[in-house]
C-alpha cells in the first residue's frame, strides 16, 4: 500500500512523567503511525522542550512550528500523531481551536494511547477527554500550591536559593558567596553606605548569580531578605503580594527555616534599624515627568541615560550612578542642562558643525582600510622576493603586482569615500534652525522632547569639562 505522510508532537511537562519519556513516546508515535499507513519524516517529528506546561500554545515553539507548518497549502502530512490528547493540549478551548483549524485544512490529530472510532460519538468522546485533561491541569495547579502551603510551614526550602545559598537534599546551604553576604551586612551595620558596598563587591570580582556587577538595588534586597536569618518567607498570592525589599507583608507568611542562617539575629537587627531610618532616595528614576531632554542625554563615563532625579529643584542624574553601577556623578539641573544643550545648537547650526551618529543599520565594524593596504604591500614583496628566488617568473610576478596594484586603489577609494564629510543640505540646516526656534517657544515640553528626537540621537554630557556632544540621526 502507499504510505501516507504524518507529523508527531512530543511533550513532557515534568519529571515525574518519565514513563512517557521523549524517546518513549517518539517509538510508540511512529509505530502507531505505520499500523495505520503512515510514516514520519525526521523533520516532521516536532519535540518540545521538557518541563514545558501544556496549558498555553503561546509558550510552546515546537507546537508553534508544528501548526504553522500544518497551515501551509498543500499541508505536507495530514495527520499529527500524539501519546495522548494532553500532550496537544491541555487548555479546552485552545485544544478545540487549533484541532478546528487543522481538520479545516484536512489535517487530523490522532492519540496513540487514546485511539477514537470513527464514530457519531467520536468528537463527543474527544471533548470530554480534552474537558477532563484541563480539569486534571486546575486540579494540579490547586494540589501543588497546596503543597507549597504545607512544605512552607514546615519550613522547607521555597523556590530559588537566593544568593549565598545552594540547595543540597531539598535544603537551602550556605555556598562560597556567603561570605559576601556576611561582608555586605556586616559593612552596612557598621555604618558603609550601599553605594561603597557596591564598589568593595566590584572590586572584590564579586558577581550576582546573573554574572552582573552588584548594584543598590541587589544589594538592598539581600539587606531586607529574611532567608539569611533562617527564615521562609511565603505567600498563596505569590511574589506580586509583596515587592522586592520585603514590604507589604499583610499576606505573607514568615516562619522558621530548616535551613543554616548566615547572618546573626543582632546583626539582621542593627541592619534593619538603619534601613528604617533610611532616607527616601533622592535620585528615582521614573517615567511620569515629562521634561525636554528626555530620554536624549547620556553619562560620559558609562553611557547610561540621565533621568528625572527627586529633589527640590528638577535635576537630571545618570540612572547606573543611582544604581551602583556608574562610579562618576552626572547630576545637574533641568534648568542649567536646558540652557546648556540649547546653546550647544545653537553653535553647532551656526558653524555647520554636525557630528553625526553611525547609523543603527550598519552592523559590520569598520574596516581598517591601512591595514588592509600594508596586508597587500606585504603580498607584493613577497611575490617580488619569490621572483628574485626563481619561483615565480617575470610574467608571473607582473600578473601579482598589477592585481595588488588595482587592489590598493580601490581600498584608497574606499577609504577616501568613508572619510568624506557627509554633505549638509540646505534644507537639512533649515530645519534644525526652526527646531531650534521651537525650542525658544512656549510649548509643551512633550512636543520640544519630539522635536530634537527628530534629528538628534544622543546628547553626551561630560561634567568634568561642562562639555555637551551633540550627535545627530545620519
Amino acid at each position: 500500500m502507499d504510505l501516507k505522510i504524518a507529523a508527531g508532537y512530543i511533550r513532557v511537562s515534568t519529571d515525574a512523567q518519565q514513563e512517557y519519556s521523549p524517546d518513549s513516546q517518539e517509538k510508540a508515535i511512529r509505530a502507531a503511525a505505520m499500523r495505520d499507513g503512515y510514516i514520519i519524516p525526521d523533520e516532521y517529528m516536532f519535540r518540545e522542550d521538557e518541563g514545558i506546561s501544556g496549558r498555553y500554545a503561546s509558550k510552546r515553539q515546537a507546537f508553534t512550528t508544528l501548526i504553522a507548518t500544518a497551515k501551509q497549502t498543500p499541508p505536507p502530512f495530514t495527520a499529527i500523531y500524539v501519546w495522548q490528547f494532553s500532550r496537544f493540549a491541555r487548555n479546552q478551548e485552545e485544544s478545540l481551536v487549533y484541532k478546528n483549524l487543522l481538520k479545516k485544512n484536512g489535517v487530523t490529530v490522532r492519540s496513540v494511547s487514546q485511539p477514537l472510532e470513527d464514530s457519531p460519538f467520536s468528537g463527543l468522546i474527544e471533548a470530554v477527554i480534552s474537558w477532563m485533561d484541563e480539569y486534571y491541569l486546575i486540579n494540579l495547579s490547586t494540589e501543588v500550591r497546596r503543597g507549597m502551603k504545607e512544605k512552607a510551614s514546615r519550613g522547607e526550602a521555597m523556590g530559588n536559593p537566593p544568593f549565598g545559598y545552594c540547595v543540597k537534599d531539598k535544603v537551602f546551604t550556605p555556598d562560597k558567596n556567603a561570605d559576601a553576604v556576611r561582608f555586605i551586612f556586616e559593612k552596612y551595620a557598621a555604618g558603609a553606605s550601599m553605594r561603597d558596598i557596591c564598589y568593595e563587591l566590584e572590586s572584590m570580582g564579586v558577581r550576582t548569580r546573573k554574572g552582573a556587577v552588584p548594584r543598590l538595588r541587589w544589594v538592598q534586597y539581600i539587606l531586607s531578605n529574611p532567608t539569611y536569618i533562617g527564615k521562609v518567607r511565603w505567600s498563596e498570592q505569590g511574589a506580586a503580594c509583596y515587592n522586592r525589599l520585603c514590604e507589604n507583608l499583610d499576606n505573607v507568611s514568615i516562619v522558621d527555616g530548616k535551613h543554616k542562617p548566615i547572618i546573626d539575629l543582632a546583626t539582621w537587627d542593627a541592619v534593619q534599624e538603619r534601613l528604617k531610618q533610611r532616607p527616601e532616595p533622592k535620585y528615582v528614576r521614573t517615567n511620569g515627568h515629562m521634561y525636554m531632554l528626555k530620554g536624549l542625554l547620556r553619562c560620559s563615563n558609562c553611557g547610561s541615560t540621565l533621568t528625572w532625579a527627586r529633589s527640590k529643584y528638577p535635576a537630571l542624574q545618570c540612572c547606573s550612578y543611582h544604581n551602583g553601577a556608574c562610579k562618576v556623578s552626572h547630576s545637574i539641573s533641568l534648568r542649567k542642562a536646558n540652557e546648556a544643550v540649547l546653546s550647544a545648537l545653537e553653535e553647532v547650526i551656526g558653524n555647520q558643525a554636525f557630528v553625526f551618529a553611525p547609523s543603527k543599520a550598519v552592523t559590520a565594524p569598520k574596516q581598517d582600510w591601512d591595514k588592509l593596504i600594508a596586508q597587500e604591500n606585504q603580498r607584493l614583496r613577497r611575490a617580488k622576493n619569490a621572483m628574485l628566488d626563481g619561483a615565480l617568473t617575470i610574467d608571473e610576478y607582473k600578473e601579482v603586482k598589477e592585481q595588488v596594484e588595482q587592489n590598493i586603489r580601490r581600498m584608497n577609494e574606499s577609504k577616501q569615500e568613508e572619510d568624506k564629510p557627509q554633505e549638509i543640505s540646505l534644507d537639512y540646516i533649515n530645519n534644525c534652525k526652526s527646531i531650534l526656534e521651537m525650542l525658544r517657544s512656549d510649548l509643551p515640553a512633550g512636543a520640544k522632547n519630539a522635536a530634537l528626537k527628530a534629528v538628534i540621537d544622543r546628547i553626551v554630557f561630560n561634567k568634568s569639562e561642562d562639555k555637551f556632544d551633540i550627535y545627530f540621526l545620519p
